[in-house]
C-alpha cells in the first residue's frame, strides 16, 4: 500500500538516491510522483483495476535514519467497505538502514491510513506494521508484521484481532544496461485468524529509466484469484493484472 516509492520497494527497486540539502549536510531529502494503470499492493488491486496517482517525500540522515510520507488515490476501502467517502491512502514510515559490505539491512515502522468516515459496525482498515529487511546485491528479503489490532480491516469469527498477520517477500532485480532492467517478486500474506484470506502472490516485469523518469511494465498474480475472497463490488481484485507505471524522483 509504498512508492511509487512503496511499489519500488516492494519489487526490490529501493528508492532513488536522495538529493543532498547542502554539499556538506548529513541531511537529504527527495520527492516522488507517480502514476499507474492499476495500483497493485501485495498482488491485490487497491484501485479496483482503475488508474491511480501518487506522490511522496523522503528524508534521510547520514547515520542511516530515515522517514517519509506517501499519498495515493485508492478505491478498495470504500468498496470493501470499511469506510465511506474514502479516496486516499496515506503512508507514514520511518526506520534505520545501512550496510556491511554487500549486505544491506533495514528496520522500521509503517502506518497505512485511509481518509473517510468509519462505516457503521466495520473494523478499521488503518494498519501499523513493523518490518525488517536484508539485501545482497540483486536480491532482497523483507518481512512485515502487523502490530495494530487489525490488518487492513480483516477480522474473523467473533471479531478477533488480526494482530500478528505477516507478509514475507523475496525480490530480485537485474540490470540489462542502457537503462533497462528486469524485476521479479514472490510473497506470501498470512492473515491471522482468517485463513481463507491468506494467499501468495508473484510479479515479473521490466523497467526502463528514461533519465527523466522510470517506466515499469509488470504482470502480477495471486493464488486467491477466483476464490471470491477478494471480490469487492463485483471486481476480483486478486486476479492477474498487467500494469504500466511511471515514477519520477527529484
Amino acid at each position: 500500500m509504498k512508492t511509487l516509492t512503496h511499489l519500488m520497494l516492494l519489487t526490490g527497486l529501493v528508492g532513488a538516491p536522495l538529493v543532498a540539502m547542502a554539499a556538506d549536510s548529513p541531511h537529504s531529502i527527495s520527492f516522488n510522483v507517480g502514476a499507474t494503470t492499476d495500483y497493485i499492493f501485495r498482488g491485490i488491486s487497491q484501485s479496483q483495476h482503475d488508474p491511480a496517482l501518487s506522490g511522496g517525500v523522503d528524508y534521510s540522515h547520514a547515520s542511516g535514519l530515515y522517514a517519509g510520507a506517501w499519498l495515493s488515490t485508492q478505491k478498495w476501502v470504500e468498496t470493501a467497505p470499511t469506510k465511506t467517502n474514502s479516496d486516499f491512502e496515506l503512508d507514514l514510515y520511518g526506520g534505520y538502514r545501512g550496510n556491511v559490505g554487500d549486505l544491506g539491512y533495514d528496520v522500521g515502522l509503517i502506518r497505512y491510513s485511509y481518509d473517510g468516515d468509519q462505516a457503521l459496525g466495520a473494523v478499521t482498515p488503518n494498519t501499523t506494521e513493523a518490518y525488517v529487511g536484508a539485501s545482497w546485491k540483486f536480491l532482497s528479503l523483507k518481512y512485515s508484521h502487523t502490530i495494530s489490532k487489525y490488518f487492513v480491516g480483516w477480522t474473523g469469527a467473533g471479531n478477533p484481532s488480526t494482530r500478528g498477520s505477516g507478509y514475507i517477500e523475496l525480490n530480485a532485480t537485474h540490470d540489462l544496461g542502457d537503462g533497462w532492467g528486469l524485476l521479479g517478486h514472490v510473497g506470501h500474506q498470512k492473515v491471522k485468524h482468517v485463513s481463507n484470506a491468506s494467499y501468495s502472490d508473484w510479479k515479473v516485469g521490466v523497467t526502463k529509466d528514461m533519465g527523466w523518469g522510470v517506466f515499469t511494465l509488470a504482470y502480477s498474480d495471486t493464488d486467491a484469484d477466483g476464490t471470491g475472497v477478494y471480490r469487492w463490488s463485483g471486481e476480483d481484485v486478486s486476479k492477474g493484472v498487467l500494469a504500466l507505471s511511471f515514477s519520477k524522483s527529484f
